[in-house]
């Protein structure tokens, strides 16, 4: 038996701390999770106008191949580029929306860095939708669960 003090004890009388303290501040917790999720959407959309900002900056154009063994994560390019180098980028193509395997397609590239592919024509404004999109629909959901839970939280005037 134990008497409730030992390291079980210890650890379960932690976890009630830290349930009370999540459900004292459960409405700022919610609010915390759409923020960090905007901040994360609006850190990708960043980074990715800073690639294409590097790929305007030393441009050029080549003809690629889609290749086999592309998945959802990325899609798989080779091309070679001016000076005869045949480049697949370790991380696919930026924008590949609709490519399939085979598909011969026009990409841009930095010169400076033919690992940073795009393909021809597509920048962050034409991708950048779902993300908005995505934040959209956290605060959507999520701004009226923190004020639900934020009015619950309030004790009641009438009555008492």
């Amino acid at each position: 038996m134990t008497d409730g003090h030992g390291p079980i004890g210890e650890v379960v009388a932690a976890g009630r701390a830290v349930l009370r303290f999540a459900d004292r501040r459960l409405p700022e917790l919610v609010t915390a999770l759409a923020v960090v999720i905007t901040a994360l959407c609006a850190l990708a959309v960043a980074g990715a106008a800073v690639d294409d900002a590097a790929i305007d900056d030393n441009r050029a154009v080549a003809g690629a191949e889609v290749l086999d063994g592309s998945g959802f994560t990325r899609t798989l390019v080779r091309f070679t580029t001016a000076n005869g180098q045949t480049v697949i980028p370790e991380h696919g193509v930026f924008y590949p929306g609709g490519l399939a395997p085979g598909d011969v397609i026009a990409v841009e590239y930095d010169v400076t860095d033919p690992e940073l592919v795009r393909v021809a024509g597509r920048t962050v404004a034409n991708s950048s939708w779902p993300l908005l999109l995505g934040v959209a629909v956290v605060w959507a959901v999520l701004g009226p669960l923190a004020l639900w839970l934020r009015r619950r939280r309030r004790p009641s005037s009438i009555g008492g």
